[in-house]
């Protein structure tokens, strides 16, 4: 099962969706933590130290700083990117399908795109 950090910007309806599909997925939101706040490059230091998969709707910034980490051989256990436009419904579904048919390794270097 894939460990999650959920990212600041995250849309909570999907997080309480994706509990109610999925109520033993292992997640920390980064704004109730020590976290809040962070830039992506140390947001994404951290969930590497921490073996956890960042979901984001940061379809900017935080692929280019993952893939930054990949380039300059730092480890980077993978992005969800989730755009916010996307329909709630699609997005729970989406997500809760990676989390329970990928393998964390499966991820390693990877941003993913939801829909997949």
């Amino acid at each position: 099962m894939l460990r999650l950090l959920i990212d600041e910007n995250f849309d909570q309806r999907i997080l309480r969706g994706l509990r109610s599909e999925l109520p033993h997925v292992d997640y920390i939101v980064a704004q109730e933590t020590k976290l809040k706040g962070l830039r992506d490059p140390m947001l994404l230091a951290w969930a590497a130290d921490n073996q956890r998969i960042i979901v984001t709707h940061d379809v900017n910034t935080t692929p280019n700083y993952a893939y930054e980490r990949v380039r300059t051989d730092q480890p980077m256990p993978g992005v969800i990117v989730i755009p916010e436009d996307l329909a709630i419904r699609v997005a729970i579904e989406e997500l809760a399908l990676l989390i329970e048919c990928c393998e964390p390794e499966e991820l390693n270097d990877q941003v993913k795109y939801v829909p997949i």
